[in-house]
């Protein structure tokens, strides 16, 4: 395990040395966020408890999308194109053959990245639309807690879907395709543009029933209180059951790659 905590050392410095770009980054976000704030104040002047979220918590959704949209990949960013890119030059062979199991080394890699995102791109978004507005921020730290552990989960569930993107480069060759169609679910389906609890009937039960919910929507109930004791344990459980299960099948996908790439080695 010595080996991933260095991996994800080395992601959390190998972002940290783009320093322009996060500072712009930062500025981009801020910018959504006032954008997305004033946006949702009219909806919620038309509409209060809109979703069951008064504005002061709705605005408080605003500004953790826009802090968490890096960190949690929503529109990807992360490992993947780097992964196509080794599958489609046939690099991935010497990964494969290295005595590093390949996902927990793009995982360690990427929580590395989500944390440097959270923190560089995060934080300051986060307080200056405190300082703008009145966000409904948690008073006790065991919520502040609670919510870096979904945060964590919900890292891990993005990268689960990403690697499954990525490996479909096996087949598909040319992975853009499905990246965008993936960032696309990802910002629809996380909440990023609205709550999930907005969307009607069937639509709001499948969207908050799919994966992608757990990258914003879930987090994000449990910054706001909406989720406590047995029901925290719930949204944990939901997490960490779509975390297995994507795991599950990126590793299934990958010993199926490997063994296609071992044949034609042959």
């Amino acid at each position: 395990m010595r080996l991933y905590a260095v991996v994800a050392v080395g992601g959390f410095r190998r972002y940290a040395t783009y320093r322009v770009a996060t500072a712009a980054g930062v500025f981009t976000n801020t910018v959504f966020g006032f954008i997305m704030a004033y946006t949702y104040i009219a909806l919620w002047d038309q509409r209060p408890h809109l979703g069951g979220y008064d504005v002061s918590q709705a605005l408080t959704f605003v500004w953790l999308g826009q802090a968490l949209l890096m960190t949690c990949a929503m529109m990807g960013g992360g490992f993947e194109d780097e992964l196509i890119e080794r599958i489609r030059t046939g690099d991935i062979a010497i990964d494969l053959y290295r005595p590093a199991d390949l996902q927990l080394w793009w995982l360690a890699g990427d929580l590395g990245r989500a944390a440097f995102h959270l923190v560089g791109r995060g934080i300051v978004p986060m307080i200056l639309g405190a300082l703008a507005f009145d966000l409904a921020l948690p008073g006790s730290p065991l919520t502040w807690i609670a919510f870096l552990v979904s945060v964590t989960l919900g890292v891990v569930v993005s990268f689960a879907l990403r690697f499954l993107v990525a490996l479909s480069a096996f087949w598909l060759m040319d992975g853009a395709g499905v990246i965008q169609i993936a960032w696309l679910a990802g910002l629809f389906f996380s909440g990023m543009l609205l709550p999930l609890n907005l969307f009607p009937g069937t639509l709001g039960d499948i969207a908050r029933a799919l994966p992608w919910s757990s990258l914003l929507q879930v987090p994000a109930d449990v910054f706001l209180g909406k989720h406590t004791g047995w029901g925290l344990l719930g949204a944990y459980a939901f997490q960490c059951g779509w975390a297995v299960a994507l795991l599950g099948a990126g590793r299934a996908l990958q010993s199926v790659a490997t063994r296609r790439v071992v044949v034609q080695g042959g």
